[in-house]
């Protein structure tokens, strides 16, 4: 059996997009691609991989993608950081990455570390460097509520202004829980004339504890009816699953309806409730497709 992939590109709007991320170590990666098998089932658009917290090795994350893109025939996106980086490092990892046939870098700074910035600063510094000399497509995050690091949303969107103006090709948002600050965020990005697709990035809340990691982690706020849902199932587990399933498809039916570009669902590598989101979503996203196709 021949399978033609994808273009990312090409397709018919919104997009649908999935978030894994890399086991720790460099072991056996038969669990990850158990977990490839169920969001490949999904015929989504694109896959992305991240970038090996903890300390995975950057070919953990360059070999997912790698087989992703070639063995499932599903547009993979591979996550970059370059902190810490030398441009001749950073060059073999690029090189390494076009070996191996990824096409699409999500190219990012970074968490600054005790080995200091070397010779990338920002993720602006990144995405120059790659188009100087490689033909990937380049995504890049932004952030509905400001990067956790910038003095206010104003000094952060001229921030992703100059990112944009390097060479960016699509925009992935970091988790939010209330649409009102996305479509404010979007609104604000299209004034200063950035025109790159924006992909809405969507946790589904499983639990408590998951919820207050990812928040101090990103800054994002908790809105009223998501701290009322923990309140009340976050002593059960199975009732919080449900629940956080019902506000993601709920969130995800009205950016639909807002004409948000994109979905990218953060999937925690639990495909099973990828399947309940996009079971619930498929007849809205199919109406939204032929509409605007």
């Amino acid at each position: 059996m021949i399978f033609i992939m994808k273009n990312f590109f090409k397709l018919d709007k919104p997009t649908l997009s999935f978030e894994i991320f890399p086991p720790k170590g460099t072991g056996d990666l038969s669990k990850i691609f158990a977990t490839v098998d169920g969001l490949a089932s999904l015929d989504p658009d694109l896959i992305s991989v991240t970038y090996g917290a903890g300390g995975t090795s950057r070919e953990n994350t360059a070999e997912i993608a790698s087989r992703i893109q070639n063995e499932y025939a599903i547009p993979a996106l591979a996550h970059l950081t370059c902190v810490g980086s030398t441009r001749s490092e950073m060059r073999q990892t690029l090189d390494r990455l076009q070996q191996l046939g990824v096409r699409n870098i999500l190219a990012m700074r970074g968490d600054i570390g005790e080995e200091g910035t070397k010779d990338f600063s920002h993720a602006s510094d990144l995405i120059s460097f790659i188009k100087e000399s490689y033909n990937f497509n380049i995504f890049a995050a932004c952030y509905p509520e400001k990067h956790i690091e910038a003095y206010s949303m104003e000094e952060d969107l001229e921030h992703l202004r100059e990112k944009c103006a390097c060479g960016v090709d699509v925009l992935i948002s970091q988790l939010f829980f209330d649409n009102s600050l996305f479509f404010r965020f979007r609104d604000s990005v299209r004034k200063l004339g950035i025109k790159a697709p924006i992909e809405a990035g969507i946790m589904p809340i499983t639990s408590a504890v998951q919820i207050n990691r990812m928040v101090a982690m990103c800054g994002a706020s908790i809105p009223d009816a998501v701290q009322k849902i923990i309140r009340a199932y976050g002593h059960n587990s199975m009732a919080m699953r449900e629940a956080g399933i019902a506000y993601a498809t709920n969130q995800i039916i009205d950016l639909l309806a807002g004409g948000v570009d994109g979905i990218h669902l953060y999937t925690m590598n639990q495909p099973e409730i990828a399947k309940r989101i996009c079971e619930n979503i498929r007849g809205v996203l199919y109406s939204l497709r032929v509409k605007r196709a």
